[in-house]
């Protein structure tokens, strides 16, 4: 999707102004007058019921099985994560731990609302998982949302049992992931710029309208889903860096379960809820553009066309662009820490806002640390789970490294766009010499993506960090990597479960 580029404005002073781009070209206002465009919730709505498993193509298949086994093997990691306990914890409180939807990486299950939560929430606990990317000139580039996290944990849990095939399974997530990232790039940047968590806010939607075709839902029972899951969007970015990003991932998927749940009993709400005065692009973004939603689901799907990237490090994916070239340069110019004096690292300054803990103190500040990111490169070699810990993050040579690092407002990085994540490297070394290096996009991205092989790979370092069998593990590879021959989903269930509660 191509958007005119509004001047050479930073994307504060495009969200002061009454207008923003839409995907067409024309200016759109942000107050005052509000695109009149009826029957748009109708159009998504009849999107989810009337596409096919043979509609999707065969690489937008495979790519979707990329980010499943992601997120499968980010549940597990995730579940060993401080929020993994508290979400158990928390489930044996109320007292809801008889169902019968798994709670991965443990021996409880649960009704499938709160498994969606708790798996959810272990999916985005390390900040690991797979982002959606944007073209749009007036977008900050892979800050739209998760798509995978509110959506696979909700039609896992209302699979099992249930007879669920890989092929209706797919078809529930793709026009899961399909959905709300639509709905991400119609609304109004302000959204995001303003404060609001993307993932929270427009996940609900992939959610419910994943949920809604896996419980074959008329048109009628997907409108109230839609309208219902609206009331129930949230999230702010401030609590980026703290355990309720990942809570907000998790409701995400819990809403859309709920939602559905309560849809399929007759429960009702707005019908139109998207484009209503009223409704969610409004009160959410104070406009939207209708062109890069209406008449674009599935044209192309997101993940052909701009993508999805799948996280080579447990940051936030700003920092990947200068991971990426940072550890290129270090193999090969045989780069040591003790060498180095200074390391700049210039981006444009919705990066540097972003990227908020420039003294981070625990592991999920250091997620949002470009200048945890390059210290731990420097000094380890690696920025895998086991470098985002409060231990590592705290020890001296850390933080002094730390103190090392410029990361700055560069004027290169502002005009190459939002669009990119535009990173510059400049390594001082103490003999004098200067390395230099800059990067758009990191690894992982369509740019350079990860093989399935990769991803696998991935998986086994996440199981690995959960002390998974290896037997389970492999035997999640191969059910992935073949998941369109699936008859019944819940063969996963007992792979992803461990014997001891």
């Amino acid at each position: 999707m191509l958007r005119r580029e509004f001047g050479k404005a930073t994307l504060s002073a495009i969200t002061s102004s009454p207008f923003f781009i839409s995907a067409n070209g024309a200016a759109l206002p942000l107050r005052g007058d509000f695109p009149q465009v009826r029957g748009l919730t109708n159009y998504v709505g009849k999107f989810v019921v009337e596409t096919r498993y043979e509609d999707i193509p065969v690489e937008v298949i495979e790519l979707g099985k990329k980010s499943i086994l992601d997120g499968l093997g980010l549940a597990l990691a995730g579940s060993r994560a401080q929020t993994g306990t508290l979400c158990r914890l928390y489930l044996e409180h109320l007292g809801v731990c008889g169902g019968k939807a798994t709670i991965v990486g443990s021996g409880l299950k649960a009704s499938p609302r709160f498994a969606a939560w708790t798996n959810g929430t272990s999916i985005h606990a390390d900040d690991f998982d797979d982002t959606q990317l944007s073209a749009a000139k007036d977008r900050v580039y892979g800050l739209l949302v998760h798509p995978t996290v509110p959506v696979l944990p909700a039609i896992f849990a209302l699979a099992e049992g249930k007879g669920v095939s890989g092929k209706e399974f797919m078809l529930a997530y793709h026009l899961g992931v399909e959905v709300e990232c639509k709905i991400a790039e119609a609304i109004s940047p302000r959204h995001y710029q303003d404060g609001f968590h993307s993932t929270g806010t427009c996940g609900p939607f992939g959610s419910a309208a994943a949920c809604a075709k896996l419980l074959r839902f008329d048109l009628s029972k997907i409108l109230n889903s839609f309208g219902l899951v609206a009331s129930q969007s949230g999230g702010l970015r401030e609590n980026f860096g703290t355990m309720t990003k990942p809570f907000q991932a998790g409701r995400a998927a819990e809403n859309g379960v709920a939602s559905t749940e309560l849809a399929a009993l007759g429960w009702s709400a707005a019908v139109q809820i998207l484009e209503a005065e009223r409704g969610f692009f409004h009160a959410y973004g104070g406009t939207f553009d209708p062109s890069a939603i209406l008449d674009r689901l599935g044209k192309p799907w997101t993940f052909a066309s701009p993508g999805i990237s799948l996280k080579p490090y447990p940051s936030g994916s700003l920092t990947h662009p200068a991971m990426t070239e940072l550890a290129r340069l270090i193999a090969a110019n045989n780069i040591q820490a003790a060498q180095v004096e200074k390391l700049d690292v210039g981006a444009n300054h919705n990066m540097t806002t972003t990227l908020l803990h420039h003294q981070p103190k625990t592991g999920l500040e250091a997620k949002f640390s470009m200048e945890f990111c390059m210290a731990v490169l420097l000094l380890r070699g690696k920025a895998g789970l086991s470098e985002f810990t409060d231990q590592v993050v705290q020890r001296t040579d850390v933080q002094d490294m730390i103190r090392r690092i410029n990361f700055y407002v560069d004027p290169a990085a502002e005009r190459a766009g939002y669009d990119k994540m535009t990173s510059l490297l400049k390594i001082h070394l103490q003999d004098g010499r200067v390395i230099t290096g800059r990067a758009d996009f990191g690894k992982g991205s369509p740019a350079d993506p990860l093989t399935f092989e990769e991803a696998a790979t991935k998986f086994s370092g996440c199981a690995d960090y959960a002390e998974w069998p290896k037997a389970k593990t492999e035997k999640i590879i191969d059910f992935v990597k073949t998941l369109e021959s699936a008859t019944d989903m819940s063969v996963l269930s007992p792979l992803l479960s461990s014997e001891k509660g």
